[in-house]
């Protein structure tokens, strides 16, 4: 309960760190998004503003000294030809010079007093709404005109020798399509970043399942390891407790008296020490510090000469060995490795068949693959079994493992064995009855690929 709760917690922290991150990275994307097309959607108001700016100001100065100078206006001349020239500065600037028709001109004197309020059509309502400063100068600003239009400005200063006599120019551009289509993006961007933070928080999930289910299954696998080593170590060591405890009950008994006790003590003996020598070997593969010391060998006669004393075991049994080998050619092996293989699958044959069954091992080359097979007409392995059965310490009847001095070890050292030659090992039921396991290890190993000689 304890493993569960804290593989939950590691999860539940897995998830929200997930979560975090890609809230973080959304929400900086976003803002980064929306930055981006506010200053570009912005961008062709604020150049227009810019570029009228710099239109005005190549006006030549005497000219605009003369325009608006008070004095000009103040003169003994006829007043059609003030009209008239004030007429042509108009035209001159706000049409000729000023060449964006979507760009509103304000003339403001000292006292911040629009001159040109006449020009200025329906805006001329809303002139005290707007916003004037003398110290912000060549800088672009909103405005905000009857809560409800939006307007980008720009104030340029006209330097005068006489402080009766400076002007300021101040420019707007309408921006209320722009303002609604940055809104409806930021809307849009708002709505993306939740949606993809959501999606985010149900892939993390998914994802901290997937990443933590390997993990889940080595503790479980852990626990079942460490469980089942307990087990097997604790019968033997039981056992040779007992018995030696009872030799010290009896102090002047004979050897020859308790030669059973002492074997029943020997035998188990053996078994453990077999099975620390398979959790070390098991151990090793684990961390792959195991080196495969690689010879060519001719894996028919290998065969044949490794079945021949199991053969005379098996016939005291009443039980039957047939060698079917065709494969007939050398292949790069580890020879002790594969031998504890072979004997592995011989002896789990042997002690899994009945008095006239059969047990027949056949070797062929097949796509390019050396194929080596086990088959008997034992008991056979359930469909369960067949899927668990290179499990460590996996044993379907461990009552009558245990009567073998099987410790379930054994298929998982095998498995190991095939992938360590790069090849693949499977069960299989074989009809009628009985079990057959499959190897298939390659032909040749790189480094060890046949030499081609060409002529030229």
């Amino acid at each position: 309960m304890e493993e569960q709760s804290e593989l939950k917690n590691k999860l539940v922290k897995h998830v929200i760190y997930n979560i975090i991150g890609f809230t973080i990275i959304f929400v900086i994307f976003g803002i980064f998004i929306f930055l981006m097309v506010k200053m570009t959607t912005y961008k062709n108001a604020n150049l227009a503003l810019i570029e009228s700016k710099n239109q005005i100001l190549q006006l030549n100065e005497e000219k605009i000294n003369l325009i608006l100078s008070p004095s000009f206006f103040n003169s003994y001349v006829r007043k059609d030809w003030i009209q008239t020239t004030i007429d042509q500065y108009k035209e001159e600037v706000l049409v000729k010079k000023v060449v964006n028709p979507n760009i509103i001109v304000i003339i403001r004197n000292r006292k911040n007093e629009v001159l040109n309020s006449e020009d200025l059509g329906k805006l001329s309502n809303y002139i005290n709404e707007i916003p004037f400063s003398q110290k912000h100068l060549d800088k672009i600003y909103d405005v905000i005109l009857n809560e409800k239009y939006s307007y980008k400005a720009l104030n340029i200063f006209y330097d005068k020798e006489n402080d009766q006599e400076d002007r300021y120019i101040q420019l707007l551009i309408n921006v209320d399509s722009e303002k609604k289509l940055v809104s409806n993006y930021f809307s849009i961007i708002s709505v993306s970043v939740l949606l993809g933070i959501i999606l985010s928080t149900i892939a993390s999930y998914i994802l901290s399942q997937k990443t933590l289910k390997p993990l889940k299954d080595n503790m479980i696998r852990q626990m079942e390891f460490v469980q089942n080593v307990s087990h097997e170590l604790r019968t033997p060591l039981t056992i040779i407790q007992a018995k030696q405890e009872l030799l010290l009950q009896e102090p002047n008994k004979k050897i020859i008296d308790k030669s059973e006790d002492i074997m029943l003590t020997l035998n188990e003996t053996k078994r453990l020490s077999k099975l620390i020598k398979d959790l070390m070997l098991l151990s090793r593969a684990d961390s792959n510090k195991i080196l495969l010391q690689k010879e060519s060998v001719n894996i028919d006669e290998f065969i044949k000469n490794l079945v021949l004393p199991y053969s005379e075991i098996a016939e005291f049994e009443e039980k039957k060995i047939i060698l079917n080998l065709n494969y007939n050619m050398d292949i790069e092996l580890d020879t002790s490795k594969i031998y504890q293989l072979i004997i592995i699958l011989l002896d789990n044959a042997i002690k899994y068949t009945l008095q006239g069954d059969t047990i027949e091992i056949r070797t062929e080359l097949k796509d390019n693959k050396c194929i080596i097979e086990v088959a008997d007409t034992g008991i056979g392995v359930s469909d369960e079994g067949l899927k668990r059965i290179f499990e460590r310490f996996y044993r379907e009847n461990k009552d009558r493992n245990r009567e073998t001095g099987g410790s379930g070890l054994g298929l998982s050292i095998a498995s190991f064995i095939v992938s360590a030659h790069n090849g693949t090992i499977k069960a299989s039921h074989n009809n009628p009855k009985g079990t057959i396991f499959t190897i298939k290890l390659p032909r040749w190993n790189l480094g060890t690929l046949p030499k081609f000689h060409f002529l030229v």
